[in-house]
């Protein structure tokens, strides 16, 4: 047994320095992901919380407050038209118990008068715009503008005319697929694999996995964005669990496996941006970007370009 750690221990050892070595240099091992954009200041479904979601009028006044990308969510209508919608089921957005996949777009029914802020309970936007958008028109409108376009469900149809539509607008490298699912992940890569990706839920558990093990650094990561929730909003406004206790245990387990410098510094000298959501109130901006975070998703993104205009040495030191 003393044989054993004879030689276990400096071997151990050496191999704990070298994975610190390289966490902190993660270049000597890694070419850095380049990209023409940083998202600092993300516009959670279009920037839900100042008008109506994924409207229109939400997107332009994002863009009034520079907004670098529009986080969108895609669905699919009877007639094949890519529409941004958070829900399939309308009941929630529009007071009507219809899904998107049943209508055809001309048939969609307009928004609520005012909708929940999902992030912030008890609060609603408002707005002038109810009609519900095509994927193409937000392309024609915002020809430049970087966007997320997540993809909740295995749709072959979605997945392939969002793929058709990035390339005919000659967007590849300003859209990004986003889906929590890593089975549809690997659908939206094979249809359209020159556009960026974002970590899925396991393969974000993966990541942090290495971590822990003090693997990452010697792991490639083909992703170029770490879409994550910030810990300290669970319980508070973001409800994952029906049980409070259940939020509770994960806002404290999540806190401390998340919330580490060291990893988003490592992701972030590789190329890899964090962004983390969906952050309402100032306190949580200062936390992210005190972490280190690239930038934040947010529903008001007037609040987020205030506390940009105001903490630039802060924001650009991390």
């Amino acid at each position: 047994m003393s044989s054993l750690l004879y030689y276990a221990l400096p071997t151990l050892g050496s191999y704990v320095m070298l994975s610190i070595f390289f966490l902190r240099r993660p270049r000597l091992l890694h070419t850095p992901w380049a990209s023409a954009y940083r998202v600092r200041l993300g516009a959670h479904r279009g920037g839900s919380g100042e008008r109506l979601e994924h409207t229109m009028e939400a997107m332009e006044n994002s863009m009034t407050q520079r907004a670098d990308l529009l986080e969108l969510d895609c669905q699919l209508t009877r007639d094949g038209v890519v529409v941004v919608s958070h829900d399939e089921n309308l009941l929630r957005q529009s007071g009507q118990n219809k899904d998107v996949s049943s209508l055809d777009f001309e048939d969609l029914p307009l928004y609520k008068e005012e909708l929940e802020i999902y992030f912030s309970p008890g609060h609603f936007a408002h707005g002038s715009d109810r009609r519900m958008v095509s994927l193409e028109n937000t392309f024609q409108r915002f020809p430049r503008t970087p966007m997320s376009l997540e993809v909740k469900e295995e749709n072959d149809e979605l997945i392939h005319k969002i793929a058709s539509l990035v390339r005919r607008y000659d967007r590849n490298e300003i859209s990004i697929w986003a889906s929590e699912k890593s089975t549809v992940m690997k659908k939206c890569k094979a249809a359209n694999a020159e556009m960026p990706q974002s970590l899925t839920v396991s393969r974000a558990l993966w990541v942090l996995l290495l971590y822990y093990l003090g693997l990452l650094p010697f792991i490639p990561i083909p992703e170029k964005f770490f879409f994550c929730f910030l810990p300290t909003i669970i319980n508070r406004t973001y409800f994952p669990f029906p049980c409070s206790w259940l939020n509770q245990l994960a806002a404290t387990v999540s806190k401390w496996v998340i919330m580490r410098k060291s990893l988003i510094r490592h992701l972030e000298e590789r190329g890899v941006q964090v962004v983390f959501w969906c952050l309402n109130e100032e306190s949580d901006f200062e936390v992210a970007f005190s972490l280190g975070a690239t930038g934040v998703m947010t529903d008001y993104p007037t609040a987020l370009r205030r506390y940009l205009d105001n903490h630039r040495p802060t924001a650009h030191a991390s």
